[in-house]
């Protein structure tokens, strides 16, 4: 009792897979998605566990908005990935992604602040 499964993980709010990979690639540079993912997994205590299905749909549309580039490499275990890389573009989008997200966290926490008592 009290312990979450797997199927309970925390889903992500709207809007924060953008700026979760954004970060992930201003803070470690150019990374391949599954190296995205595992950091995202490792730094939240697998709090946060981001689904291929979501993150790469995720990566090509931040390609085509020009927020990051993509080129083929080997990875450490010698396979073909593509790595991404922040843009100055995606650097700008990374501090709008940032304010909005702590836009919403400080509407969220007017919504569950306890409510003084009137007198």
């Amino acid at each position: 009792m009290g312990t979450k499964s797997e199927d309970d993980r925390a889903a992500l709010l709207p809007g924060t897979l953008y700026m979760l990979v954004l970060k992930t690639l201003a803070r470690l540079g150019p990374l391949h998605g599954y190296g995205i993912a595992q950091y995202i997994r490792q730094t939240t205590g697998n709090v946060l566990q981001v689904e291929e299905g979501a993150l790469y749909p995720a990566l090509q549309r931040m390609l085509i908005k020009g927020w990051v580039t993509a080129e083929w490499r080997h990875s450490d275990n010698n396979r073909r990935a593509r790595f991404y890389s922040l843009t100055h573009e995606g650097r700008q989008q990374l501090h709008v992604e940032v304010s909005e997200f702590e836009r919403t966290v400080r509407a969220i926490v007017q919504v569950i602040r306890p409510v003084p008592e009137e007198a």
